[in-house]
C-alpha cells in the first residue's frame, strides 16, 4: 500500500484556502437582496429618469410665472437719414443745425451702442398658466407612482430568482437521491446477476439508469448557475462576482377575501394610480387649451442707453402694458381643446381597462395560491407514498419476487413525486409574492 508523503500541514493549507474562498462569497437573504436591486436594478433607472424629467417639466411650468428679465446689446452704424436722426435723438445730441434740410436729408453715418434691459411678466393668462403647472404636478405624481409600480415589478423578480435558486438547488437534493438510488440499483442487479437471479440486460438497464441521474445532476447544478446568474443581473452585479443566497423562505398570503383584494388593489395599486393622474393631466391641458381662447394681459418695463461709444450715455426708460384676445384662429384653438378632450378620454378608458385587469390579476393570482397551498400538501402525501412503493419494490425485486423494470418505475415515480414537492414549494412562495403585486401591496417588508 502506498503511503502519501505530502506534509499534514498543506492539507491543512489547502483546506483553509478553500474555506476562505468560500467565504469570500457574499451572501445574502431575500430582504438583502431585494434592497440592493432596488438600489442598483438598471431597469429602474429608466423610471427613475422619467421622475426627473417630470419634476423637471414642473419647475418649466411654474417659471412661466416668473418676470423675464432680457439684457442686451444692439451695435449699429449706418447713414440712412430717418435713422440716423433717430440715433442722435436717442443719444440726446440734436442741436439746431441738425434741422438743416441738407443734413436732414443726407446725414454723415453715425453709430449707436445700445444697452438695454427689460423685464415682462405676465399678469393674466386665462388660466393657461395654473392649468399647464397643474397638468405637469399630474404628471410628476404619474411619474413616481409608475417608479413605485416598477420597483413592485422588480421586487416580484428578485422573489422569483432567489426563490429559482433554492429551486435549482432542491433538484439537485432530488437529483443526487436519484443517483444514489441508482447506484443501489447496480449494486443489488449486479449481486442478483452473480447469483444468477437476474439477467444481463437487467445489470445493462440499471447502469443506463445510472449514467441518466448522472446526467440529471449535471442538468440541475447548471440550472443553479443560470438561477444565480439571473439573480446577479437584477442586483446590477457581474456575473463573475462571487454571490450565494441566503436560507429559503416563504411569503404570506395577505389576509382578506377575494372582493377585499380587488378593493385594495384598485385603491392603491401604483400602475393605476399613475393612470389616474394621467387622466388629471389630460383634465388640465384640456383647460390650458381653453385658456388659450381668453385675453392676455402683460406688462413690460425697459430702460435703454445710447451712445455713440460703448457705454451708458443717454438713459431713458419705457413702461407699457399688452392686452391681447385672438377672437379668430381658423378654429385654431378649437381644435386644440377637442384634441385634448379626446386625449383626456383616451386615459379614462385605458384606467378602465387596468382597473378591469387588476381586479382579474388578484382574482387569479389568489386563486393560484390557494391552489398552490393544497396542490403542496398532496405533493407531501405524494411522496411519503411513493417512497414507501419504492421501498417495497426493492424489496420483493432482492427476493427474487417482481423484475428490475418494477423497481426503475417506481423510483421513476418517486424521482417525479420529489420534483413535484419542490415545485410546488417554489410555485407557492411565488404565487403569494404575485398576490402581493397584484394587490399593489409587495414591498421590503412582505419578503
Amino acid at each position: 500500500m502506498l503511503k502519501s508523503t505530502t506534509h499534514p500541514r498543506a492539507y491543512w493549507l489547502l483546506l483553509s484556502s478553500l474555506a476562505w474562498g468560500y467565504a469570500q462569497a457574499e451572501t445574502l437573504n431575500l430582504r438583502q437582496a431585494a434592497e440592493a436591486a432596488l438600489n442598483q436594478n438598471p431597469e429602474l433607472s429608466i423610471s427613475q429618469a422619467r421622475v426627473a424629467q417630470a419634476e423637471s417639466g414642473l419647475k418649466q411650468a411654474a417659471g412661466a410665472r416668473m418676470p423675464r428679465v432680457n439684457v442686451s446689446l444692439n451695435a449699429t452704424h449706418t447713414n440712412d437719414a430717418l435713422s440716423a436722426f433717430g440715433l442722435r435723438l436717442g443719444q440726446e445730441r440734436v442741436t439746431a443745425a441738425d434741422f438743416n434740410p441738407a443734413t436732414l436729408n443726407d446725414p454723415a453715418a453715425i453709430s449707436n451702442f445700445n444697452t438695454r434691459v427689460e423685464v415682462t411678466a405676465p399678469l393674466y393668462s386665462g388660466g393657461q398658466i395654473d392649468a399647464q403647472r397643474e397638468e405637469a404636478r399630474a404628471r410628476v405624481r404619474a411619474a413616481q407612482a409608475g417608479d413605485a409600480a416598477a420597483r413592485q415589478q422588480i421586487l416580484l423578480d428578485v422573489l422569483q430568482a432567489y426563490q429559482g435558486v433554492h429551486l435549482a438547488r432542491a433538484y439537485i437534493q432530488v437529483a443526487e437521491q436519484a443517483k444514489t438510488a441508482a447506484i443501489e440499483n447496480v449494486r443489488i442487479t449486479g449481486s442478483l446477476h452473480r447469483q444468477g437471479m437476474a439477467v444481463k440486460s437487467d445489470l445493462l438497464s440499471a447502469r443506463v439508469n445510472l449514467e441518466n441521474a448522472k446526467l440529471r445532476v449535471s442538468e440541475a447544478r447548471s440550472q443553479e448557475a443560470t438561477a444565480l446568474d439571473r439573480l446577479k443581473l437584477l442586483l446590477g452585479r457581474k456575473l463573475g462576482d462571487d454571490l450565494d443566497v441566503g436560507g429559503e423562505v416563504q411569503t404570506k398570503l395577505p389576509a382578506g377575501d377575494a372582493e377585499t383584494l380587488r378593493t385594495l388593489a384598485i385603491a392603491q395599486h401604483p400602475a393605476l394610480q399613475a393612470l389616474r393622474n394621467q387622466v388629471e393631466a389630460a383634465q388640465s391641458a384640456t383647460a390650458a387649451a381653453r385658456g388659450a381662447k381668453k385675453p392676455q394681459v402683460n406688462v413690460m418695463a425697459r430702460h435703454d442707453w445710447n451712445d455713440r461709444d460703448l457705454g451708458f450715455g443717454a438713459a431713458s426708460y419705457t413702461l407699457g402694458g399688452t392686452l391681447s384676445w385672438n377672437v379668430f384662429d381658423g378654429g385654431h384653438n378649437n381644435a386644440a381643446i377637442d384634441r385634448a378632450q379626446a386625449a383626456r378620454l383616451e386615459q379614462v378608458a385605458r384606467l378602465r381597462q387596468a382597473e378591469d385587469a387588476i381586479a382579474f390579476q388578484v382574482t387569479e393570482a389568489r386563486r393560484r395560491a390557494l391552489e398552490a397551498e393544497e396542490r403542496l400538501a398532496a405533493r407531501g402525501e405524494a411522496v411519503k407514498e411513493a417512497e414507501e412503493a419504492q421501498r417495497l419494490t426493492r424489496l420483493r425485486y432482492e427476493n427474487g419476487v417482481t423484475t428490475l423494470v418494477d423497481v426503475l418505475s417506481t423510483q421513476a415515480l418517486l424521482d417525479r413525486a420529489r420534483a413535484d414537492l419542490v415545485q410546488a414549494r417554489y410555485d407557492l412562495s411565488v404565487s403569494r409574492g404575485q398576490v402581493l403585486q397584484a394587490a399593489g401591496a409587495l414591498d421590503t417588508e412582505q419578503l
